[in-house]
């Protein structure tokens, strides 16, 4: 079986879910990366270090594990997503909108923001996410190439 961590597999057992060979292996390709992945690109990585699995199981995996927030997604401009650990905390993400290069930053100065939002709409908020999109520099240098559909790694144009 995959290696996966142990806040992996307690928050499946404690949402009732079984940890199996496909599930472990989907949040180990994951959690293994420090790169943004795509449906694609966790499909080649668990089949290419495991069991036998399909693209249907791998989309129900991602949801699910997603769902229990052991990982995050990162939703792209044209309505494609990525996706990254959960590991530490939230983090926000600079999306370039030529080349879907995904950088991640931590620095979060929304507190304030969110506990007004919260008082004024009487909300009890329990998570947010910030993407914002616009050119890298790659990009603005005309340096990059426009990245066609389908899943390049974070931070790479094809």
């Amino acid at each position: 079986m995959a290696r996966t961590s142990a806040t992996g597999r307690e928050r499946l057992r404690a949402g009732g879910f079984r940890l199996t060979r496909q599930r472990a292996a989907v949040l180990a390709a994951i959690e293994g990366s420090e790169e943004h992945l795509g449906v694609r690109e966790v499909l080649v990585t668990v089949r290419r270090n495991g069991p036998r699995i399909g693209l249907t199981t791998v989309y129900r995996t991602l949801e699910l594990l997603a769902h229990l927030q052991l990982i995050r997604k990162v939703h792209l401009r044209d309505g494609c997503q990525r996706y990254v650990s959960a590991r530490a905390g939230h983090g926000h993400h600079l999306i370039c909108s030529r080349c879907d290069r995904v950088v991640e930053f931590s620095d979060c100065r929304l507190g304030a923001f969110i506990q007004s939002v919260a008082e004024r709409t009487q909300f009890t908020i329990e998570d947010h996410w910030l993407e914002l999109f616009g050119r890298c520099k790659g990009c603005r240098d005309g340096r990059s190439r426009v990245r066609r559909s389908g899943g390049s790694r974070s931070g790479e144009a094809r």
